[in-house]
């Protein structure tokens, strides 16, 4: 699914196994900010409950129904771009005020919409701000957490987006009964403009203003989220000395081989988080429920349960992700993705199952393929792109990947429909088993494992040139 990108550094200094408690108001700006992931959820996963009632009122063909899904992903890409410029010239407040006005703009112009056009029109809205959220967000919780809960604080951001999702197929659930898919998709401009309202008290990142020369806000807002006077300028002297360092844009790209190296595994990891296929499922929950014979009912509540999944394997995966370490999950997540995609290629394999028992291994199969999803590649694939970009480029690097997970979740969710028309849903389904054993055979082969790493540790090796896969093992430098 869409999971969201973070700019953190994620990394403790050695030794350290209780961080800091966060002081000032910190923690409760990151959270507001992490709002967002809400608003992101939700305009994810309603279209789910919306799509078949728009179809039947538009008249729409698989072709058309694909679009509505697709052109948000599309907008979403562009609006990555959008906000990778907008959050270095206008600074992060400035540009997640923007995104909080298309939050609200967006869904009332679906609710509004008069023609299959103007929906397309609406839909595109959305997509620029959720993808220029998904971008701003966690770089602007990067820049105004302490370092001992930067990473606590983004996955809670991917936990508000799993609450959003969840959120999103009750609502739709509830308004299915009455048959208005103008509200369900409405009323998410109502926590859009509270998220709006909230924002506009937001303080700006002192990083930012710091790179704008405005030191004195920067201090003032430094104190104001560390509430201790005396921790304002060592974090001062530190960003700007990582400030001083910096170096963004395609120029290190292009001319860096071991900036290339990791951003090319970063894109590695979007791609095939994508192509796992989890956004077949959390688009369509409905639409492949009903495949195998369930009725209406269950075609409406069942993706409940798929969100309900999503948010307890995403609780567990916050828990163990450093204690158990990020390849483990990864190859342990892709592989039962593969056999739970291919358990449902199975079933599928001769139409709908006649017996009851069938159904129910299907349903089975989905939720354990979303569970492993959850816990791994899903928050996973944002964590490693955050540790392994360096600090030169990351900025450049994060918009890459963003727009690389985005533009395959299009490609993705445009074309699911129609595959099942032209293969079958039992072949479409055994394409995706056979992806997820790839990007397993993918993360065996060139996934670091940075479990107890620092993102400074993490970086001088990297740019000492040691291989991807032995970050934090001492190999010999990479030849190039």
């Amino acid at each position: 699914m869409h999971r969201q990108p973070g700019i953190a550094q994620t990394g403790q200094p050695a030794g350290s196994h209780h961080p800091p408690a966060i002081r000032g108001r910190a923690g409760l700006i990151g959270g507001l900010a992490a709002l967002s992931g809400i608003l992101f959820g939700l305009d994810t996963g309603v279209m789910s409950g919306a799509l078949d009632l728009i179809a039947q009122e538009f008249t729409l063909s698989d072709l058309q129904r694909e679009s509505i899904v697709a052109i948000m992903l599309l907008g979403a890409a562009l609006g990555v771009v959008a906000a990778a410029w907008l959050s270095h010239t206008w600074g992060r407040k400035r540009t997640l005020v923007l995104t909080a006005g298309l939050f609200v703009i967006g869904p009332l112009l679906c609710a509004e919409a008069s023609s299959f056009g103007t929906l397309l029109f609406a839909r595109l809205l959305l997509g620029v701000a959720t993808g220029a959220t998904t971008f701003t967000t966690p770089l602007y919780i990067a820049e105004i957490a302490d370092s001992g809960r930067r990473g606590t604080m983004i996955l809670g951001y991917q936990l508000m987006i799993s609450c959003g999702l969840l959120a999103a197929y009750v609502s739709d659930g509830l308004f299915s009964y009455f048959g208005v898919w103008r509200w369900m998709l409405g009323i998410v401009g109502f926590p859009g403009l509270v998220f709006m309202m909230g924002v506009m008290f937001l303080p700006p990142s002192p990083r930012w203003l710091l790179a704008q020369g405005r030191e004195r806000d920067a201090r003032r807002v430094l104190i104001e989220l560390r509430g201790l006077p005396r921790l304002v300028m060592a974090e001062r002297n530190a960003i700007m000395a990582r400030l001083a360092a910096r170096k963004d844009g395609i120029g290190n790209f292009m001319n860096d081989p071991n900036c290339r190296r990791a951003m090319w595994l970063a894109v590695g990891l979007q791609v095939a988080q994508q192509f796992s296929g989890i956004n077949a499922v959390l688009y369509y929950a409905p639409y492949i429920i009903g495949l195998v014979g369930y009725s209406h009912y269950v075609q409406v509540w069942g993706p409940v349960g798929v969100g309900v999944i999503n948010l307890l394997s995403t609780f567990v995966a916050t828990f163990w992700v450093d204690r158990i370490g990020r390849r483990p999950m990864l190859i342990g997540g892709f592989a039962v993705m593969a056999l739970a995609m291919a358990g449902q290629a199975m079933i599928l394999a001769g139409g709908v199952p006649p017996m009851p028992g069938l159904r129910l291994l299907m349903g089975a199969c989905m939720l354990v393929f979303v569970a492993a999803f959850a816990f791994s590649a899903g928050p996973l694939a944002w964590l490693l792109c955050a540790e392994i970009l360096p600090l030169r480029g990351r900025e450049f690097g994060m918009a890459c990947s963003t727009c690389a997970n985005w533009i395959a979740n299009m490609v993705v969710s445009a074309t699911f429909l129609t595959g099942l028309e032209v293969l079958g849903a039992g072949r479409v389904l055994w394409v995706y088993a056979a992806l997820n054993v790839a990007f397993m055979a993918m993360v065996a082969l060139r996934v670091p494992e940075t479990r107890g790493m620092t993102l400074e540790q993490i970086e001088a090796e990297l740019m000492r040139g040691t291989k991807l896969r032995a970050l934090g093992c001492n190999a010999p430098p990479e030849k190039h």
